[in-house]
């Protein structure tokens, strides 16, 4: 059996142009994902995530963009290994878009499948956060991971 590598997808009521833009803006993406972000993602550049639920700053070094339709980066995906991820947007037949987050890959092994659990779950989680954020307006993670905060 080959590496482990991790897809998810969801359905957004919204064209293609503003969920990218919802994804590449720190601003926008706070609403629903990081807690806060050094920049727009660029191409060539590496921008700094920080997480509600973490104190610690993550280097994102982003490898490709295509406007409106992919978005290509590195991140410690599991603890000291770095993996890429891609997020594709594909316009749907109602107007919407068919977002896809693909990360990999590790080997199946103990640290493999702790990270294929985990990730799996965090990007289902993405993808939920961006689709009521996206339609709604709502941001579904404030007070989510409040439990994880050293007290």
């Amino acid at each position: 059996m080959g590496p482990l590598i991790i897809s998810a997808s969801m359905q957004m009521a919204k064209p293609p142009q503003e969920v990218f833009d919802a994804i590449v803006d720190p601003q926008k993406m706070s609403n629903y994902f990081i807690a806060s972000g050094s920049g727009r993602m660029v191409a060539g550049e590496t921008v700094v995530w920080r997480f509600a639920e973490e104190n610690v700053n993550y280097d994102i070094p982003v490898k490709k963009i295509v406007q409106d339709k992919e978005i290509h980066f590195e991140w410690e995906g599991a603890a000291g290994h770095m993996t890429w991820v891609k997020i594709g947007l594909a316009p749907s037949k109602n107007g919407g878009t068919l977002v896809t987050v693909t990360e990999g890959e590790l080997p199946l092994d103990e640290k493999g499948l702790k990270w294929f659990s985990q990730n799996t779950f965090g990007w289902a989680n993405f993808l939920d956060c961006l689709k009521a954020y996206l339609e709604y307006g709502i941001n579904l993670r404030k007070g989510a991971f409040d439990f994880m905060q050293a007290s």
